[in-house]
């Protein structure tokens, strides 16, 4: 007995640039307990050219499955392993392959079909049965009696089937693993290495997943985690956690960990021991760089502090509203009800130690009025400025499986020309469109909350400030917050200018003519210059050239954050220049740079600048200079970049 199990195509090029970390867990664990597995990772076939992105995606990806099948003896299995953005592509591949393979026992699972697993067996007959939640020992079972000669799904606790009468049976719920270390080793080898992976994007990212927890104790409204894991989180050991990640360290391709668990911290204990194990296991040399996903109030400062210490260097917190009323109405508040100045602190502190905060907001939610929605974009260009966060704006989706799907699924419809996030790069065929149109209840992830006020030009509005604001805040946040204060705006008002304009933002702010504008945007402008260019070594020699550039301005740029987020007034300009220097150190992890600044004097400037454009060489002569008087300037120049380095950024 044999089974192939396929991840379902899309095209969200952050999805397909790694393996789906829960079918490495699912294919080892089925292998292990005695049977022929095989894994296939469709988007990652799309990706690399081996699938049409046309029309005919979901035909050319069942003859690949078939023809994977037709490969070995058998007798085969198929499972398609779907989220709610690729329910309607697996739906396409699996009528096609029940066409050519009508006796082939057809599987659906994954987080795609959360509350809606009676409904596709109601209507799409070529689906033999789903399996809910985690799939291990459900699979395990199943093709046990399989392998016995009975094609039987009575009795089996996590499915849901169709009888020869056509009626659906709901099985009970399985109890999952009481100690997540009960699950195998992801089973690398059945699937491209990571390195093949990257190759698709060309990015140097090396960012690789791990499985490292599972469910979710909340019910979010607009989230289907809780519900499709039974509201229930477990969390790999910290030794077994630091096992997988360390072992990382010898991939090639590898470069940092994404550990998918969606609530890192909400086990305390767990998350500051595996943090305490990682720095034991790599005392004397620098951690392997990781990624978490976490709720805001799950981390306090000292865990915060461990985390950095032990190789964290990015944390998606999912925020979704400046304003706990809309908050609440999604049902989710913050534990301790954390107040806006509570959830910046944590933000500047992850920031202040080199941790990332990636600032998760969602518009449109229900019970959000104009007032919460000014409160909510002012909060995060404050987060940008204070804790150099970076910004993701999203629609909600009602998918089916959350309570917005129940609640409002009935009320939301697509709106052409946005792009549902949780359907990013999937549901762009024709075939998949077809499904989509004729049950929207569904595929309800396709739908946007037309139903509430404001409806659908409300919500184009909220779309176009999701694709422009946080890019421009994210680039410029203290040159938009000098904007604002120069032309008392807060930010929605600032988004609908920067909507409106007939020019770019930087037309706009050098219009103003305003000496602290200009400035801060020179700043800004060089720090993104430096941070294109990417992460060099610190060094004595040319080096100094592409690490640093210099800039004169008129303000102490020290003191102006601070200044900026409050309502103090703003400094005056100084008489004579003011000289810094800007430059980048190697990210952690993604790749990335980390950009500092350093006050510097006049001399050291005017050296840093020859260096940088190769006029002199380190050490060298310069004209009728001592060659000693050089050497010395260029040893102080180098131990200030030493300084910036390691001073914290302003």
């Amino acid at each position: 007995m044999a089974i192939l199990l396929a991840s379902a195509p899309f095209a969200d090029t952050f999805g397909y640039s790694m393996p789906p970390p829960g079918l490495l867990r699912l294919g080892s664990f089925v292998r292990e307990a005695g049977f022929e597995v095989q894994l296939e990772d469709l988007a990652f076939r799309l990706a690399n050219g081996e699938l049409p992105q046309s029309d005919d995606l979901g035909l050319a990806s069942a003859e690949l499955l078939i023809e994977r099948m037709e490969h070995s003896s058998g007798p085969w299995v198929l499972g398609l392993s779907t989220m709610g953005a690729t329910l309607p592509i697996a739906l396409v591949i699996a009528r096609a392959i029940r066409e050519t393979l009508p006796s082939l026992p057809i599987l659906l699972g994954g987080p795609g079909t959360t509350g809606c697993d009676a409904r596709i067996l109601e209507r799409f007959p070529f689906v033999d049965a789903v399996v809910r939640g985690e799939g291990e020992e459900t699979l395990r079972e199943l093709l046990t009696t399989f392998r016995a000669g009975r094609l039987n799904y009575a009795g089996v606790p996590g499915v849901t089937w169709r009888t020869g009468d056509l009626e659906v049976i709901r099985e009970d719920d399985r109890l999952v693993f009481a100690d997540l270390d009960s699950v195998a080793p992801p089973a690398w080898d059945l699937l491209p290495p990571i390195a093949a992976y990257k190759a698709i994007t060309g990015s140097a990212d090396g960012l690789v997943p791990i499985d490292s927890g599972r469910g979710c104790a909340f019910d979010c409204s607009f989230c289907t985690i809780g519900r499709y894991w039974g509201r229930r989180s477990r969390t790999l050991s910290p030794e077994r956690l630091a096992d997988e990640v360390l072992a990382l360290e010898h991939m090639p391709g590898a470069k940092s960990a994404y550990l998918c668990h969606d609530i890192f911290g909400a086990n305390r204990a767990a998350a500051s021991d595996f943090c305490t194990v990682i720095r034991e296991r790599t005392h004397g040399r620098a951690p392997f760089p990781w990624e978490v996903r976490a709720r805001v109030d799950h981390l306090d400062a000292e865990l915060i502090d461990e985390m950095a210490a032990a190789g964290c260097y990015r944390v998606l917190l999912g925020i979704e509203s400046a304003s706990d009323k809309v908050r609440r109405a999604s049902n989710k508040p913050l534990l301790g009800s954390p107040t806006r100045t509570d959830i910046l602190n944590t933000v500047q502190h992850l920031s202040r130690v080199g941790v990332t905060p990636i600032l998760s907001l969602i518009l449109g939610l229900p019970e959000e009025g104009d007032a919460e929605l000014r409160d909510t974009l002012d909060f995060a260009a404050e987060a940008s400025l204070r804790g150099a966060a970076q910004l993701s704006f999203h629609l909600v989706n009602p998918q089916p499986g959350c309570d917005f799907g129940e609640r409002f699924a009935k009320i939301s419809t697509p709106i052409e020309g946005i792009a549902p996030d949780m359907a990013l790069g999937a549901g762009l065929t024709e075939p998949e469109q077809e499904l989509i149109r004729a049950m929207p209840e569904l595929f309800s992830s396709w739908s946007l909350l037309t139903g509430l006020p404001g409806g659908e030009p409300h919500l184009r509005h909220l779309s176009r400030i999701a694709k422009t604001l946080p890019d421009a805040l994210m680039r410029y946040p203290r040159t938009i917050a000098a904007v604002k204060r120069r032309l008392a705006l807060d930010t929605l008002d600032f988004a609908n200018l920067l909507l409106d304009r007939t020019c770019s933002f930087e037309g706009v702010a050098r219009g103003l003519n305003d000496p602290l504008v200009d400035d801060l945007l020179l700043w800004e402008m060089t720090r993104l210059r430096v941070a294109a260019r990417g992460p060099v070594q610190a060094q004595r020699g040319s080096s100094l050239r592409v690490l640093v550039d210099t800039i004169a301005v008129r303000f102490e740029l020290g003191a102006i954050d601070e200044l900026l987020a409050s309502n103090h007034d703003l400094p005056v300009p100084s008489s004579s220049p003011i000289f810094f220097a800007v430059g980048a150190i190697p990210g952690l992890g993604d790749g990335g740079s980390a950009i500092q600044t350093l006050r510097i004097s006049p001399d050291l400037a005017a050296l840093l600048e020859l260096l940088r454009q190769g006029a002199i060489e380190p050490g060298g002569p310069l004209g009728d200079t001592p060659h000693t008087t050089i050497e010395h300037l260029t040893n102080v120049a180098n131990g200030s970049l030493v300084s910036l380095l390691s001073t914290p950024s302003l």
